[in-house]
């Protein structure tokens, strides 16, 4: 009887590896081809400018760029103007935070008298992003994150010049983070 069970194993594993795979064709899971979007397919889509509570000039401009060429490099589905979209990809940065993240202690003696004081050498910033991509007609939300959080720090010193690109540098990181969690929400669908 053992002998038999071993004799047959190899081909119940088939069996029960074709049942498994039949099942997750027949759940609506497939495959993507490069540039192919899943799940709700589009022909066209528009990414306005991002709006921001930063100050920055510039600032939205570089963001919405760095999204735009996610969707650029990874999807054959064309960017189009709002008006001639199938759908629209907004966003709006709500908060940016920047903290300080480590400090240099230094010590000094006037007169007799020792002052330490701190130094901050790099910052933390930190930027939340409520992200939606709608429908033209109609306006059904596709999806919708409210909160999409990323993080970068950068080092900061005694030239303010020096400490602005170092800031830039973080809030491009940031972009492209959030860029690719975006890319992968919209084109990842099942």
């Amino acid at each position: 009887m053992i002998q038999l069970s071993q004799r047959f194993l190899p081909n119940l594993l088939i069996a029960i590896a074709l049942i498994f795979g039949g099942l997750l064709m027949g759940c609506g899971y497939k495959f993507r081809a490069d540039g192919e979007m899943m799940g709700t397919k589009l022909d066209s889509l528009a990414i306005p400018l991002m709006t921001s509570t930063s100050s920055g000039l510039g600032f939205e401009a570089d963001f919405t760029r760095i999204i735009r060429d996610e969707f650029i490099r990874n999807v054959k589905t064309p960017l189009v103007s709002v008006e001639k979209a199938q759908a629209v990809l907004t966003g709006r940065i709500y908060d940016i935070i920047t903290e300080p993240l480590s400090f240099e202690q230094t010590q000094v003696t006037v007169g007799g008298q020792t002052s330490t004081f701190s130094v901050t050498s790099s910052r933390r910033l930190i930027i939340k992003l409520d992200a939606k991509l709608t429908e033209s007609a109609g306006g059904k939300v596709i999806w919708h994150e409210s909160a999409m959080v990323e993080r970068s720090s950068f080092n900061v010193g005694t030239d303010p010049l020096r400490n602005r690109f170092n800031q830039q540098q973080a809030v491009e990181e940031i972009a492209r983070l959030l860029a690719r969690r975006i890319f992968l929400k919209t084109v990842e669908r099942f």
